[in-house]
């Protein structure tokens, strides 16, 4: 009996996410092989993960604690302060930049061989979440040097990762596409994120910020995402601005949304533009 082939509207995208998960195997083969890429031949391996978000946090101290004269939230120890932004921009920015070029660096592999392309930048980000792991290790150390202990509202940490995940993905799909045919992204990018660095509120309290900016400026969803980390982690001292945890949480689903779209819509185009 001849096989029967059924048309049917909306079958290929059911197909496509059923696709996701039949080619789990391929995800955790381009997540291992691009960690072991990130630090082979380098002469002190991980603990690069390790070292960038603990300079970060003693140059930003510097500036913004000494220099600046910036207060931090409550009694928390202004390195504190600092490190668990650092360690939110960090699985932000490294996740951004990796996926951005991950479909070039995969060219062969797509050109070839059909598999959802959403596996490619989304495994550079899950990549970015094992280089927060070794650096969470840190801040553990920290907490101990400083005999911080976290309060109950550590039990929302799981959700903000999540959300700094999310945040992180969305804007990842959408410039992953725009690369493919357009290059410069891959110098516009690296710049983007170091200017995002210092106007997202890593190295100081966004509590800082006038009040009648403060919602304008939650629009950028790493605030939310930075704001969660330090009230889950560093307890009551770090209060959360719920207008503007609701406005970055609207603008990550908003950009996770718009960067699933984008990307699907150019997916079949990678193949020739590549």
């Amino acid at each position: 009996m001849s096989d029967v082939i059924i048309i049917e509207s909306g079958r290929q995208e059911r197909n496509y996410w059923g696709d996701l998960w039949r080619y789990r195997e391929l995800f955790y083969v381009l997540a291992w092989r691009d960690l072991a890429v990130r630090y082979k031949q380098t002469i002190i391996g991980a603990a690069w993960a390790l070292i960038r978000p603990l300079l970060t946090m003693m140059v930003f101290t510097v500036i913004f604690s000494r220099i600046a004269k910036l207060p931090s939230d409550g009694v928390t120890p202004y390195p504190l302060l600092v490190f668990v932004g650092t360690l939110a921009w960090a699985l932000f920015s490294t996740g951004l930049m990796d996926a951005s070029n991950s479909l070039i660096g995969n060219s062969n592999l797509i050109s070839k061989v059909y598999f959802p392309r959403l596996i490619v930048p989304i495994s550079a980000v899950v990549v970015a979440f094992a280089d927060f792991l070794i650096s969470f290790g840190i801040l553990i150390g920290m907490m101990v040097w400083y005999r911080f202990i976290p309060s109950w509202q550590v039990l929302f940490f799981p959700f903000f990762v999540l959300v700094g995940i999310a945040a992180t993905i969305g804007p990842s799909l959408y410039i992953t596409a725009l690369n493919v045919k357009y290059r410069d992204f891959r110098i516009i990018v690296p710049f983007v994120v170091q200017l995002g660095l210092y106007i997202s509120p890593v190295g100081f309290s966004s509590s800082v910020v006038p009040e009648k900016w403060r919602l304008l400026y939650s629009l950028n969803p790493i605030v939310g995402v930075i704001d969660g980390f330090r009230w889950s982690l560093l307890g009551g001292h770090s209060k959360l601005y719920i207008p503007g945890l609701t406005a970055s949480l609207v603008m990550t689903a908003l950009l996770l949304w718009f960067g699933i779209r984008r990307f699907r819509s150019t997916e079949k185009r990678f193949a020739d533009l590549i």
